[in-house]
C-alpha cells in the first residue's frame, strides 16, 4: 500500500479590505520598537452561517488585544465562482469594520480553495497563529464522526491550538448576510 502525499500548493485569493488603521508616527524612543510591540496573529475560520458569526464575535470580545492581527479564512470549492467571491468579500469587509470598531485590531482576509478542514490547517501552518477560532453546529459526537466535521478535523490535525466555539442561544438561525 502506497502513501498518498497531499499537494503542498493550493489556490487562494487575497481580499482587499478597507484601510481602517490610522497612520501613526514612528516611535521616538528605541525601546518602543521591535518585537515587544508586535501583536499576535489569530486565524478565524468564517462562512456565511450564524455559528461562524458567533465564533467571530466571541474571538473579538475575548481573545483579541490592541496590536493583534485577525486573519479571516473562508474555504470555497471553487475560486472561479464570482458570486460567492463577491458575497464573501462583502462579509469580510463587514467583519473587518466590526473588528476594528470593537477591538481596534487589523484584519487580513483570504478566500482559499479546497476542503475546509484541510485548508484551515494549511493556513494555520503557514501563519503560525496564537489560535485558530471556528464555530461548530453543535452536533453530537456520533453525528460529527459519521457526517464529518470541519472542527473535528482541525482539532485532530491543526498544529496550532484550535478553539471551537459551540453555538449559544444568541447565535440564532439566520445567515450573516
Amino acid at each position: 500500500m502506497e502513501t498518498l502525499m497531499e499537494e503542498e500548493e493550493y489556490n487562494w485569493r487575497e481580499v482587499k479590505l478597507p484601510l481602517l488603521i490610522p497612520v501613526v508616527a514612528p516611535p521616538e524612543l528605541e525601546r518602543e520598537t521591535g518585537e515587544r510591540r508586535r501583536g499576535r496573529d489569530i486565524v478565524i475560520a468564517i462562512d456565511h452561517g450564524p455559528n461562524s458569526k458567533h465564533a467571530f464575535d466571541w474571538a473579538v470580545t475575548h481573545i483579541c488585544r490592541l496590536a493583534d492581527t485577525i486573519h479571516l479564512v473562508h474555504a470555497v470549492s471553487s475560486l472561479r465562482n464570482e458570486i460567492v467571491y463577491e458575497a464573501t468579500q462583502a462579509l469580510m469587509e463587514k467583519l473587518a469594520i466590526e473588528a476594528f470598531e470593537v477591538a481596534m485590531v487589523k484584519t487580513v482576509a483570504r478566500i482559499v480553495e479546497g476542503d475546509a478542514g484541510k485548508v484551515i490547517c494549511k493556513e494555520a501552518e503557514r501563519l503560525k497563529p496564537a489560535a485558530v477560532v471556528m464555530g461548530t453546529r453543535g452536533r453530537s459526537l456520533i453525528k460529527s464522526v459519521l457526517q464529518g466535521s470541519v472542527g473535528e478535523h482541525c482539532f485532530h490535525h491543526c498544529k496550532t491550538a484550535p478553539i471551537i466555539i459551540v453555538p449559544g442561544k444568541e447565535a440564532g438561525e439566520e445567515s450573516v448576510i
